[in-house]
């Protein structure tokens, strides 16, 4: 049994705490409603930028005190940035819970971003954007996005381009930060076995300055799609990604989507894996999945194979769209898609971190957070009506290919 509040302070903060009886951790986040797709062509990248710089130090903190005094908890400190939010998360033994919260609180809203540790964190930066470039699936991804997005911000790299990262200032972070960061866009989650109130306390104390207003994001979404598009790469194999446009975010077809990626290329039973890996030994990474934003989403099928095979395998990937479009899922497939999805969504949700980034990705993007139950049971409703509208509606979109590699 867990009980899950939320408490919104003066200030404008939302707190949110799911108490875990009998845990051993607690799990602390903040995620703030800001990313990549909200940055100005310029500045592609300085929200990916500004999350290096936040564990640079604090007035009370230098980031060499950071690292041993989350080490000397045994704990975890994190972070990443996605197209639309920015997400920071502690965990630690469940008796470091004011460190663990303190310590996210200090850097939230008082980070030094000192002009110096941005030309440190640049060169990391950059190093990072090569470890990306030296990986060729990498590249296939972020092609087929840019393509898919053309000349929007969703197709950006979230990480930003080596000229955009170049041209990032210190003042340009700073006021990023100034803009963005501020109670009424961000949200901390926490979960452990204490009481809301303790940890409501804990996060008025600790985000005492946090700014209570600011900006917020103004987005819209995109209209325009490119062209197919072949990559030279020396590589041993050929990157393949094959997709169209798909489902938002809050789409009522959410989970019938959830379905039928499944069937196609969401597990070990999946046609996709079936064909082209085990009955053809065409790949030995095969699969298939759906990217969600707020008002726009990508359907996706990815597969890396050898030169001589590229065309088999991209045909295999579109003879099962078809099948899709002329004949739909069985009842069997549905019933294994529906166990898998109810299964796999409640065991991914034993420990504390994997509750508390739930409910803040959640009360990020919906601004509430759905019941467990709920949520099975919406998978479980899923039926073979359902499935057909959303096969109907989502592959009737232009498809695009996008493949990495040497081509015989």
């Amino acid at each position: 049994m867990t009980d899950l509040r939320i408490t919104q302070l003066d200030s404008g903060l939302a707190v949110v705490s799911e108490r875990v009886p009998g845990a051993l951790s607690v799990a602390a986040g903040v995620w703030v409603g800001v990313g990549s797709r909200d940055e100005p062509l310029a500045l592609g990248g300085v929200s990916h930028f500004l999350e290096h710089l936040l564990f640079k130090g604090t007035p009370t903190r230098t980031s060499h005190d950071i690292a041993r005094s989350v080490d000397r908890v045994g704990g975890d400190f994190n972070a990443f940035t996605t197209k639309e939010y920015t997400a920071y998360y502690c965990r630690v033994p469940a008796r470091h819970d004011q460190f663990c919260v303190d310590l996210l609180g200090d850097v939230l809203t008082r980070p030094l971003l000192n002009p110096t540790d941005v030309d440190a964190e640049r060169q990391v930066i950059l190093e990072e954007l090569a470890m990306d470039d030296d990986a060729p699936d990498d590249i296939a991804h972020r092609t087929f996005a840019a393509q898919m997005f053309l000349d929007h911000p969703l197709g950006r790299e979230t990480a930003g381009q080596r000229d955009t990262v170049k041209a990032v200032q210190a003042h340009d972070v700073s006021e990023f930060f100034e803009r963005f960061y501020h109670a009424g866009s961000m949200v901390v989650t926490v979960a452990g076995p204490h009481d809301h109130d303790r940890m409501v306390g804990q996060v008025e104390q600790s985000f005492g300055d946090v700014r209570p207003a600011g900006q917020t994001p103004d987005r819209d979404a995109s209209a325009s799609i490119g062209l197919d598009v072949d990559v030279p790469d020396d590589t041993e194999q050929v990157h393949v990604v094959v997709g169209c446009r798909s489902l938002g975010r809050g789409h009522v077809g959410r989970e019938a989507l959830d379905v039928v990626n499944h069937v196609l290329g969401g597990g070990l039973s999946s046609r996709l894996f079936d064909k082209i890996r085990e009955q053809r030994g065409l790949a030995y990474s095969v699969y298939s999945g759906a990217s969600t934003y707020s008002d726009a989403g990508v359907f996706q099928m990815y597969a890396g194979t050898q030169p001589d095979h590229v065309d088999e395998v991209i045909g295999l990937m579109m003879a099962e769209i078809a099948e899709l479009q002329a004949n739909g899922i069985t009842d069997d497939e549905l019933d294994v898609a529906r166990g898998y999805l109810t299964g796999a969504f409640e065991l991914g949700l034993e420990d504390t971190g994997a509750k508390m980034a739930r409910n803040g990705a959640l009360m990020m993007t919906y601004g509430s957070i759905r019941p467990i139950d709920e949520q099975v049971d919406r998978w479980a409703r899923v039926d073979q009506q359902a499935v057909r509208e959303v096969i109907d509606e989502v592959f009737a979109n232009q498809m695009l290919t996008v493949t990495v590699g040497p081509r015989p």
